[in-house]
């Protein structure tokens, strides 16, 4: 029984890194040619495979679920299409052994996910979306396209790029009064966190008067504030890719400024789901296996496969957006399309039995 145990979780394990390899390959060729565009000052084609390459972690981490899902779909109807299965389970093996072997890889990826997502691709993430803010000129003015925006009470703040050492370049910060009118404005080379407040660097500063402005340019200045190097770290980083400790603190940082958190919520939840949806999505290949896709071509199985992972995505993404319109909790719309695929893929798997 071992054996058989093996042999399942060998194939299904093997198509599974078949498919990463294959997805991530095209997605690093397809993500370098969309880094030649962005070319400029001291970015060039070695900076820019070397951000390709420190992106690999989240890459694959991005790619994990759709590859256990698909990567079941071949490894199972390979073992359908040789009538293999049909021997294993008339030799007494049930189905739900057979389930179980099956999800013994999914497993694995769940765990491995888990540690990409939440130690390793926040992390290299950040080094490189940092590293080529600074290499396309963060620190020369607030036009820097990669930069990003934040609020605190009545200041208004960006950021051109955050180093995971906490040290920022291109900083811009806007004051507003009571009234809201723009009182003086700071731009600073750089800033880096000392004893708990922030040290500006090359800070030139305007005054905005009625009639009139006055600029002053100062070697230091410092700057105290409730943003820490690792509330500032999330602020670089997509919400989807950050860790699911980083998404909550952020979170909680922007409820208690009054600001809006719903996409950072959003995005935990999904992170929080995620081993869930993965585990769910390959319960449907398995039970499209044993059901509607038992007698299949393997071109025809892995196009369904495609258009089913495609609908979930889809449907989560619309969700998520939906919530924030129209105000329910966004822990429904990340668990919808999981229990419509679980109640889906149990409904087969009955079916099968």
């Amino acid at each position: 029984m071992r054996r058989l145990d093996r042999y399942i979780v060998s194939s299904v394990a093997g198509a599974t890194l078949m498919v990463l390899l294959v997805v991530l390959s095209l997605d690093v060729v397809f993500g370098f040619i969309a880094e030649l565009d962005e070319l400029k000052l001291n970015y060039q084609i070695p900076q820019a495979l070397l951000y390709v390459v420190t992106t690999l972690p989240r890459r694959i981490y991005d790619y994990l679920p759709v590859a256990a899902f698909i990567g079941s779909l071949i490894g199972l109807g390979a073992l359908a299409n040789s009538s293999e299965l049909v021997i294993i389970r008339a030799a007494g093996v049930s189905t739900l052994r057979i389930v179980w072997s099956a999800m013994k890889p999914a497993v694995a990826v769940v765990v491995i996910g888990l540690i990409l997502g939440e130690y390793i691709a926040p992390y290299t993430e950040e080094i490189a979306q940092s590293n080529r803010a600074i290499a396309q000129g963060a620190e020369h003015d607030i036009s820097s396209h990669r930069g990003v925006w934040h609020r605190e009470g009545d200041v208004f703040m960006h950021f051109n790029a955050v180093q995971p050492n906490g040290v920022l370049h291109g900083i811009t910060l806007m004051f507003y009064d009571k009234n809201q009118w723009l009182e003086k404005t700071w731009f600073a080379k750089r800033a880096i966190y000392q004893r708990e407040e922030w040290q500006l660097e090359d800070v030139s500063e305007t005054k905005i008067f009625m009639d009139s402005t006055q600029t002053a340019n100062y070697r230091a200045v410092a700057w105290e504030t409730e943003l820490t190097p690792g509330v500032l770290s999330t602020l670089i980083i997509k919400p989807d890719n950050l860790s699911i400790s980083g998404l909550f603190t952020y979170a909680m940082y922007l409820l208690d400024q009054g600001l809006n958190a719903n996409n950072y919520l959003m995005a935990f939840w999904k992170k929080v789901l995620q081993p869930l949806a993965t585990a769910v999505l390959v319960l449907v290949a398995i039970s499209f296996v044993f059901g509607p896709l038992r007698s299949v071509t393997m071109g025809f199985r892995v196009f369904s496969g495609i258009v089913v992972g495609l609908l979930f995505k889809y449907m989560q993404d619309l969700l998520g957006p939906m919530s924030q319109v129209f105000g329910f909790n966004p822990v429904v719309a990340t668990l919808a399309p999981i229990l419509i695929c679980m109640v889906a893929g149990f409904y087969l798997l009955r079916r099968a039995r």
